[in-house]
């Protein structure tokens, strides 16, 4: 065993952390699952929706603070200080853009949700799902191989983004005569893809917790 293994072994464990983080993911997971509803609900319901996603950004916003406040006042973290801010900006900044995402799905009142948006909010509420279970294991750390999977996953769903993405728009701006209604489509698929490459950098952070603690 390392010696920083066994320093650590014996100091106090600072679990509100990992219950702050969870608390994060689990809001995170909820908003996607709201965002999920947005392309088959009516324009009335989406409001309803998007208000709901809004106070789950909230939601975010507030465990974001009591994180930082605390990572201000205590001496032991779980792990490294970057990686507590790091990790809490991500997916911060995850829900951050599905939020947005979701409030310009009402103010343009999209009437028809392409298929093309619709996978993509499917590979981000997937992806969404792998970040809650990659930090579901930051309490176990040497159990590698579950966030190993999760950060796998992760970067696989990124991909499927980028590729839905950049079709999408290209088939846009090939199709799409309206110049206004394509820069309001163009803005909400900008805001889905933003989201799904936070993911990323959440899967980023947790990958540099991983090697760190090896």
């Amino acid at each position: 065993m390392k010696f920083d293994k066994i320093i650590k072994a014996f100091l106090p464990k600072e679990d509100h952390f990992y219950k702050l983080f969870e608390e994060a993911s689990i809001t995170l997971v909820k908003g996607a699952g709201l965002l999920r509803k947005l392309p088959s609900a009516s324009i009335n319901e989406r409001q309803a929706i998007a208000q709901q996603i809004s106070d789950c950004e909230h939601e975010c916003d507030l465990i974001s603070h009591k994180i930082f406040s605390e990572l201000d006042r205590t001496f032991l973290t779980p792990f490294d200080r970057e990686d507590v801010y790091k990790l809490t900006s991500s997916v911060d900044e995850i829900m951050d853009y599905m939020d947005g995402a979701a409030r310009r799905f009402t103010y343009y009142k999209l009437e028809v949700c392409p298929p093309e948006m619709v996978k993509l909010i499917e590979i981000l509420a997937t992806s969404v799902e792998e970040v809650h279970r990659g930090i579901q294991s930051v309490r176990n750390l040497n159990d590698r191989e579950l966030m190993q999977r999760a950060i796998k996953k992760i970067n696989t769903y990124e991909n499927e983004a980028d590729f839905i993405y950049e079709h999408a728009i290209a088939d846009l701006f090939e199709t799409e005569k309206d110049a206004i209604k394509l820069i309001k489509l163009k803005e909400i698929y900008y805001g889905l893809e933003t989201a799904s490459d936070k993911c990323e950098d959440t899967a980023n952070v947790l990958e540099s917790i991983l090697i760190k603690h090896a």
